[in-house]
């Protein structure tokens, strides 16, 4: 058995957080997923199975030459704004199975300053 790519090792992580980690209406998950280029922040009720709020880079403008990582912390304000005018204030973060930091670690902060609470 060789060494993990960074997929295999995420996706490891990702199944195994998966079986603890779970939205409920009163505590919604905060789901986050970051390709090479853009990041993606969706709120999600598993009960019912929908998506509450959703924000991403492709959505948002996010500007020209601007650093991912204040591209994340655009996406993380954005997000947090649209749960609390949708009435969400807590949620659970589910990083799916990235590392917590750098673009995944500004965006919850950013959510954080915007009033979300995890």
């Amino acid at each position: 058995m060789g060494t993990l790519s960074k997929t295999q090792r995420r996706n490891r992580i990702k199944k195994r957080s998966g079986v603890t980690l779970a939205g409920t209406a009163a505590r919604p998950r905060l789901s986050v997923f970051r390709s090479n280029k853009e990041i993606y922040a969706q709120i999600i009720d598993d009960e019912s199975g929908c998506t509450l709020a959703a924000a991403s880079s492709l959505g948002e403008k996010t500007g020209q030459g601007v650093t991912k990582i204040d591209q994340a912390k655009t996406i993380g304000q954005a997000v947090a704004q649209k749960a609390i005018k949708a009435g969400i204030t807590q949620v659970v973060f589910d990083r799916s199975g990235y590392l917590y930091h750098g673009r995944i670690k500004s965006l919850a902060e950013a959510a954080r300053e915007e009033g979300l609470k995890f």
